[in-house]
């Protein structure tokens, strides 16, 4: 039987549920029975601050290092790294060796995005730059482009570095990057830009235009996006644009938004919180179609067939447990009625044990998961 008390959305009373069916055996959590936490499918035992599944399985990873210079004791330069499949790892970033300019500055990776080939790396930083003697800093985010030997990629033969560029993701041709601006500050509302390989920046039909989030339509030039006006008065509008033509169409305008817009695998559905309790899901193509799960604001990945979502109930970077959440179908929207809210039970899994990111394999066989405290990776059999 199922203890209810493991579903419990308060984390001390699901641990304490976990110790006592420990003990006593008196439940058992339903998919955390056949789990043995004792032997991963592979270890990373480093500090590691981001990483990202390859399409065909491989992980890219960073680990958190410092660095002396003359005048510092203490930059932050993470080195990256790339895991085969088959275990072996090689470095293609030495944090210590990377330098841009004269002024020293720290750097963290927050993010990695990988091309649909799976040859080249999208690596988001946030950097800290030393301004002057005093020791005035700044704070920015760019994006870094690698192969996957470890190669710099110089855009249009200049930079390998897009400054300014956060949630970057390359389109299916493999060449072209999208990415948002920061257009109000602190990283409240983004302009939408991109920029080619071969001939850098391009112009965008959406220019002018400001947005809360983004989401690529897997295998189109199309994304989902969270619009708002420069003056944040007016309401967030769920839009699906072309990112180069004037080809866009609201979808709908939203009660509120809270955050994690994405996109499904298939392209069809799109999810995203409208506040820090009620996650909603629309259909694409008929965006009068929908559900909304009283689920609790998180960070939440689709399972490879859309039946389900995995769910860390924390914010990202924070630490929280991971829980199967079974979707309802998609249903017509009452017009000038409420929308009906589900309350699905969600499903632990790894013992209900908490992690502080977590990302799905490719192939839907397997998670990988950060633990808190040292950040290790480690990576298990998904259990269904």
């Amino acid at each position: 039987m199922t203890c209810p008390c493991s579903v419990s959305r308060f984390r001390w009373l699901r641990r304490l549920c976990f110790l006592v069916c420990v003990v006593v055996g008196c439940c058992s959590l339903p998919s955390a029975k056949a789990q043995n936490l004792d032997k991963p499918l592979q270890s990373i035992d480093e500090d590691i601050t981001a990483f990202a599944y390859a399409p065909d399985g491989r992980i890219v990873y960073s680990v958190y290092r410092r660095i002396k210079t003359k005048v510092f004791d203490a930059l932050e330069h993470d080195d990256i790294w790339l895991q085969e499949a088959n275990g072996k790892r090689r470095r293609l970033l030495e944090g210590q060796k990377y330098t841009r300019g004269n002024q020293p500055f720290s750097y963290l990776i927050d993010s990695f995005r990988w091309s649909p080939n799976g040859h080249f790396i999208l690596a988001e930083l946030l950097v800290t730059t030393v301004l002057d003697d005093s020791g005035k800093t700044e704070d920015s985010f760019q994006t870094l482009l690698l192969d996957d030997s470890g190669h710099e990629i110089h855009i249009n033969k200049g930079d390998s570095v897009i400054p300014d560029a956060a949630n970057p993701f390359f389109l299916p041709d493999n060449t072209t990057i999208a990415f948002l601006s920061e257009a109000v500050k602190p990283r409240q509302l983004f302009s939408l830009k991109s920029t080619r390989l071969d001939i850098g920046s391009l112009k965008s039909p959406n220019d002018g235009r400001t947005f809360r989030d983004v989401s690529p339509i897997p295998g189109t030039i199309s994304i989902a996006a969270v619009e708002q006006d420069r003056s944040m008065n007016g309401p967030n509008r769920l839009q699906r644009l072309d990112l180069f033509t004037d080809n866009d169409k609201e979808l709908a305008t939203l009660e509120g938004y809270e955050g994690g817009l994405t996109v499904s695998p298939s392209g069809k559905k799109v999810a995203y919180f409208i506040d820090k309790e009620i996650l909603e899901m629309r259909d694409l193509a008929s965006p009068n179609r929908g559900v909304r799960l009283r689920i609790g604001l998180g960070v939440f990945r689709w399972s490879p067939d859309e039946s389900r979502i995995l769910l860390k109930r924390a914010l990202e970077k924070k630490s929280g447990d991971i829980v199967w959440i079974d979707l309802p179908a998609l249903a017509p929207i009452p017009a000038n009625h409420e929308i009906p809210i589900a309350q699905p039970t969600p499903i632990p899994i790894l013992h209900g044990l908490t992690f502080r990111d977590f990302a799905v394999s490719p192939d839907g066989r397997s998670i990988a998961v950060i633990i808190p405290g040292k950040r290790s990776l480690l990576v298990f059999p998904l259990p269904r």
